[in-house]
C-alpha cells in the first residue's frame, strides 16, 4: 500500500513537472516591410525628393515621434528624423517589419532569448510597434497595421512605385544574421550573388509570409565611407518598368549623368535605376520581375508585384 501511495505521488510530482515546463510560443506572421527610418540633415530638401520626386504623400509620424512620413501605400512608408547632430556618416536608422500581431511577436521573441521591450506603442491610427536589435546592434521594428490608415491621398496618382519590395544593410557575421531571421523569425534565403560570381557580396532573405525581403549588404571594408555606407543602407521601391520609370523622372526633372543610360541590370536578373535622396541613401528602383535568368544562385521565392494597396 505505502509502494502504491508512493508511486502515485511520485506519478503526480512528475505530472506536475511537465506541467511547469516552459511551453514555446507560435511566432506571428511576418507578411513584409512596414517602413525604414533614415537621418535627413536638411527635412525640406528632402521633402521635394519624397514627395516632388517619388511622388509619395507626406503625412506626419505619430506622437512617438519628431519625424515626418512618406507613404507609398496606406501601410508602407519612409520615415525621415533629423540627426542629432549633422553630418553623419551613417544615415540609416532602421527597418521595420509588418506583422499580424506586434504584442506576440514581442511575447515570442522574448520567449527566445530576445532583449524586447515591456510594452508595445500604440499610435493614434491604432498600429502597434515595437523595436529590437539584431545580433549586430541595428535597430529592427515589428508592426501591426491599426484600424485607422491614412486616406488614399489625391497625390496617388503622381506615385512612382506603390510597393517598398526590399530594404537591406550592412552585414559583418552571416551566421549570427541568419540565426535572427532565419531562425527565430522564420525568413528564407530567396536569392544570393555576387560579383565576381564565385564571391557572395548580397543574401536575399525573404519574409516568411509574403513577398519582400531583406537583403544583406556583405564584405564592406572595416571603416566604410560615407559614400559606400549610402549605397549599402538603401530600400527598393519596385516598378513594372524601368523605361517607364526614366520618362517619369526625366518629366520631373530628374538629371541623370550624362552619356550613359541610368539603367543597370543586375547580376540577381532585375533591371535597376539607383537614386541618391540628399543624404545621399540609396533609393533603388527595381523591376518586380527578373528579365533574364540570375547569375550565382536560382530564385526560391514568389516575385513581388504592385501594391493595390492605395
Amino acid at each position: 500500500m505505502f509502494k502504491c501511495v508512493v508511486a502515485a505521488v511520485g506519478a503526480a510530482f512528475l505530472s506536475a513537472v511537465g506541467l511547469a515546463q516552459p511551453v514555446a510560443l507560435p511566432r506571428p506572421a511576418v507578411t513584409g516591410i512596414s517602413h525604414v527610418v533614415v537621418f535627413a540633415d536638411d527635412i525640406q530638401k528632402s521633402q521635394q525628393f519624397y514627395a516632388g520626386v517619388l511622388g509619395w504623400d507626406q503625412v506626419p509620424a505619430g506622437a512617438a515621434s519628431a519625424g515626418v512620413r512618406f507613404y507609398a501605400n496606406h501601410a508602407q512608408y519612409v520615415e525621415l528624423l533629423s540627426p542629432a547632430s549633422p553630418g553623419l556618416a551613417n544615415h540609416w536608422d532602421s527597418v521595420a517589419f509588418a506583422t499580424t500581431d506586434a504584442e506576440a511577436m514581442r511575447k515570442y521573441l522574448g520567449s527566445r532569448g530576445v532583449v524586447v521591450p515591456d510594452r508595445v506603442t500604440t499610435e493614434a491610427d491604432g498600429s502597434r510597434s515595437f523595436a529590437v536589435h539584431d545580433p549586430e546592434g541595428n535597430k529592427v521594428g515589428f508592426t501591426q497595421d491599426g484600424k485607422r490608415p491614412p486616406a488614399e491621398p489625391a497625390s496617388a496618382a503622381q506615385s512612382l512605385s506603390s510597393h517598398i519590395i526590399h530594404a537591406g544593410y550592412v552585414v559583418h557575421d552571416r551566421g549570427a544574421m541568419d540565426h535572427f531571421y532565419k531562425d527565430l523569425l522564420g525568413f528564407h534565403l530567396y536569392w544570393q550573388g555576387g560579383n565576381p560570381p564565385e564571391r557572395v557580396n548580397w543574401v536575399m532573405m525573404q519574409v516568411p509570409d509574403g513577398t519582400d525581403w531583406i537583403e544583406y549588404m556583405l564584405l564592406l571594408p572595416a571603416n566604410p565611407s560615407a559614400g559606400q555606407l549610402g549605397t549599402a543602407n538603401h530600400f527598393s521601391p519596385g516598378v513594372v518598368s524601368i523605361a517607364e520609370l526614366q520618362k517619369k523622372l526625366e518629366a520631373r526633372g530628374w538629371k541623370f549623368a550624362a552619356g550613359r543610360d541610368p539603367w543597370t541590370l543586375g547580376v540577381d536578373g532585375k533591371m535597376q535605376i539607383g537614386l541618391r535622396d540628399p543624404d545621399g541613401t540609396r533609393v533603388e528602383f527595381m523591376e518586380f520581375a527578373p528579365v533574364k535568368d540570375p547569375c550565382c544562385s536560382a530564385y526560391t521565392g514568389t516575385q513581388p508585384e504592385p501594391s493595390a494597396k492605395w
